[in-house]
């Protein structure tokens, strides 16, 4: 007979905060265990309310600050304690981002067993409004008598009752009650579980999923929220594939980078970077990094909609670029097209795979490689890069511990050197790090 666990105590307990971890939790050690504390801060004193006893750690939620560090602040949603959207809002913006910059260089050390030559300063961007994507999930909770929209609650499956979020486009992060209100008036509104949430430069995408057929009311509501409020709406009954405009018929959703005078369209449930602002700053450094010359031939890995690509393009004689989903590949031509640069190439493959013998791959001698993989990285082509000898290459990363890993490969494996490294803020108040890192060829590999 299996022995019932020992209820969790409801009492606050004291600790005092040693560190904090990459996902913003407070360290502290009790007893010789380790314990992470959310929304704590090092060198704090705090009570806290355990939440998850484990063999090897527990888990706790802040109850009371008695002695606060100096770096603490008030959060500015009035969600923060509930809501995991994000999780570093009680920290300043200025220490979030020397965080992010030590995560970085951390993971390259302890898990790449590599350094920078050198530590670029941190991009910055705007802190507040500057999500462009997301997925909100959507619930009736017959207890609150409400329809809740947003992001989960902190540690759990349930989503958090929120009004606003602070950090979201406010095109869509100001009208969560509204879309609350409006979700309730539908016929189906138990049967909506999410809302994609897609800005452009000029419109404002909500793809609305439905499990159940919408009514020919249904609809008109829809169609009149989306008028009154300049939104385009979108339904979804299915997979990808069913997402269709309600209204207008025919939208548009585009960015511009204005730098290069290029327009890119997508679609609401393409990836496209979240804070368009980095994304614009990004680019140029990019592009300088590669050190690109009018007679340079790129090759680009992971290149999606073409976000990079048809800059890179701009500046050099061609660019091979390269992405695992053929539908961003057919609308990366479409937008290379529209934008009259003629000098890439585009082929579809999975770079999961052994890519030796497809034709991309052989046909060409790359002065240099850009890529900007998944949060898994780009484990299995690092070798392939090497073997080609590609003098340089420059790596756009979302996740310090496969960059990491992926450094040490190109390090210690095969002759490159890490030339720089740096974080740029994407995500301010979440854990989040994106980082950039530049290699250059230093001895023939193996």
């Amino acid at each position: 007979m299996a022995r019932r666990k020992k209820p969790l105590s409801r009492e606050p307990q004291r600790a005092v905060i040693t560190d904090l971890t990459h996902e913003g939790k407070g360290v502290a050690h009790i007893d010789g265990k380790t314990v992470f504390i959310s929304q704590a801060l090092p060198g704090e004193e705090v009570e806290f309310i355990y939440t998850r006893k484990r063999r090897q750690y527990d888990e706790g939620n802040l109850h009371q600050v008695i002695k606060p560090s100096p770096m603490r602040i008030e959060a500015k949603c009035v969600h923060f304690s509930i809501c995991g959207g994000c999780s570093l809002q009680h920290l300043s913006d200025d220490d979030q981002i020397i965080k992010k910059e030590k995560i970085l260089l951390d993971n390259l050390q302890r898990i790449g067993h590599v350094k920078a030559q050198s530590v670029r300063a941190p991009l910055r961007g705007p802190q507040w409004g500057y999500r462009r994507k997301a997925r909100l999930g959507v619930k009736y909770v017959e207890k609150k008598g409400k329809v809740l929209i947003g992001f989960r609650e902190k540690g759990t499956r349930y989503l958090a009752d929120l009004l606003s979020c602070e950090v979201l486009h406010p095109t869509a992060g100001k009208r969560l009650t509204e879309l609350s209100e409006l979700v309730a008036m539908l016929s189906c509104y138990q049967a909506i579980p999410q809302i994609e949430v897609a800005v452009g430069d000029s419109s404002t995408a909500l793809v609305f999923r439905h499990l159940e057929p919408l009514s020919g009311e249904d609809k008109e509501k829809l169609t009149n929220f989306a008028k009154d409020n300049k939104v385009d709406i979108y339904l979804q009954s299915g997979g990808p594939d069913t997402i269709t405009p309600l209204w207008p018929s025919s939208p548009e959703l585009y960015y511009r980078l204005e730098k290069y005078n290029i327009k890119n369209d997508f679609l609401p449930t393409d990836f496209v970077q979240v804070n368009a602002e980095i994304n614009a700053a990004i680019i140029p450094l990019v592009i300088e990094a590669l050190g690109c010359d009018k007679d340079d031939h790129v090759l680009e890995l992971f290149c999606g909609l073409g976000n990079f690509t048809l800059p890179i393009a701009q500046h050099v004689a061609s660019v091979t670029a390269v992405e695992g989903e053929a539908s961003l590949i057919e609308r990366a031509k479409v937008n290379a097209t529209n934008n009259n640069i003629p000098n890439v190439s585009y082929h579809v493959a999975n770079l999961m795979d052994d890519v030796k013998s497809l034709s991309w791959w052989n046909s060409e001698t790359y002065s240099s490689v850009f890529l900007d993989p998944p949060r898994s990285g780009a484990e299995q082509v690092i070798p392939l890069i090497a073997a080609k000898q590609i003098p340089r290459i420059v790596y756009v990363s979302c996740n310090p511990a496969t960059l990491a890993r992926d450094a040490g490969l190109l390090v210690n494996e095969f002759g490159y050197k890490l030339d720089e490294a740096g974080v740029m803020d994407m995500f301010p108040h979440t854990a989040h790090v994106e980082s950039i890192a530049i290699f250059t060829l230093s001895k023939k590999g193996k």
